[in-house]
């Protein structure tokens, strides 16, 4: 038995009027062009909300799309929010009206929200973040947008024209739903080719391509008064005799943890690529020389607190040199140029430590 207030998939349709005939082209044809004239897919999503605003004429709507790290739902659009507004708004998987439909897979059609036990103000868009509505939710119709059998996200339309449905509008509101799934897995697909080719296999870390295309941006950026940056320069110690000793797959795994470990002692904003081989760059964005300074130091300890290869529980030490944008050097290429040079004073004396461009090697700790 359905749960109450829950619709089936596409049903027959009833008779549309020629009028409606002419309208329903008009819609499929401004959503078939959204979905060939652009990759961006939450533009696409915004279009096809629009349509479907202007056919179910909702007071309000948002549209949130699954996280399946995360396992829960963020709001990706809806009307009169900003992005930012509702950056941090999560809806857990089963909780509220939009959770519960992404759970079952299920649409709902809900006359009176308040009087449906699956309805929790708590994950309504309109009573959070830093737009606050004194509008209020009656009734909603909540979408699943499915594709290969997985729910990619949710659909809410909040007090639409409940009167004016039939058979032949919920059909229609399922082929739209429909669109928006194809969206979303084109944009998805699109992602990951793009990730395929800025992504270095071994680590998971961005490659040395897509560092050199940031450095041109925030470089640029810089130049026209935005914030400086740093770079630090990584060099894995004797890391040679690690692959001579337990062979490159060994020293494959170790590199991949080794990212791990960059990574984890990083800020939100900062980005780490590997450079090649058992070299690898942070970019600190807005980062000066002494905060540059920090994160070095707190990954070095990082390195020599942690055991590396699993059971092998080995050491590994690595060189870094610190460089800052625009000081240490005004172009893409000289300011890689500083921080590598800077590393290869730590390299070339004592390894295990970090060297400053401009003040020399850090006193030994």
């Amino acid at each position: 038995m359905k749960n109450p207030g829950s619709i089936p998939g596409p049903v027959a349709l009833a008779s549309p009027t020629t009028d409606s005939k002419l309208r329903d082209l008009l819609v499929f044809h401004n959503v078939a062009r959204a979905l060939t004239s652009s990759l961006d897919r939450d533009a696409i999503l915004r279009a096809i909300m629009q349509q479907m605003e202007q056919f179910f004429k909702p007071e309000t709507w948002s549209l949130l799309l699954m996280d399946e790290a995360r396992n829960d739902l963020y709001y990706a659009v809806a009307v009169g929010y900003a992005s930012a507004d509702l950056r941090d708004q999560r809806v857990p998987m089963g909780h509220g009206l939009a959770g519960w439909v992404a759970q079952h897979g299920e649409s709902l059609i809900v006359p009176e929200v308040s009087e449906d036990p699956r309805y929790d103000a708590r994950f309504a868009p309109l009573t959070q973040g830093a737009y606050v509505s004194s509008f209020h939710i009656h009734s909603a119709i909540c979408m699943p947008l499915r594709s290969r059998n997985r729910t990619l996200g949710v659909i809410q339309l909040f007090n639409a024209q409940l009167d004016s449905l039939t058979d032949y509008t919920i059909s229609f509101l399922h082929v739209l739903c429909d669109y928006a799934a194809i969206a979303i897995d084109n944009a998805r697909a699109v992602e990951r080719i793009q990730e395929l080719t800025i992504t270095d296999d071994c680590t998971g870390l961005y490659n040395v391509r897509h560092l050199y295309r940031m450095l041109e941006e925030y470089s640029d950026a810089a130049t026209h008064g935005g914030a400086p940056f740093s770079l630090i320069f990584i060099d894995i110690d004797h890391f040679k005799d690690v692959n001579d000793r337990h062979g490159h797959l060994v020293g494959s795994h170790i590199l991949s943890e080794v990212g791990q470990t960059l990574r984890a002692g990083l800020r939100r904003q900062d980005i780490v690529f590997r450079y090649g081989g058992d070299e690898f760059v942070i970019l600190l964005p807005g980062a000066g020389k002494r905060a540059a300074q920090i994160v070095a130091e707190r990954i070095l300890k990082n390195m020599r607190e942690r055991r590396f290869g699993n059971v092998l529980s080995l050491e590994i030490r690595a060189s870094f040199g610190v460089a800052t944008w625009p000081e240490d050097g005004a172009t893409v290429h000289e300011i890689i140029r500083s921080a590598d040079t800077t590393m290869y004073l730590v390299k070339g004396t004592t390894r295990d430590n970090v060297a400053i461009a401009g003040k020399g090697i850090l006193p030994a700790s």
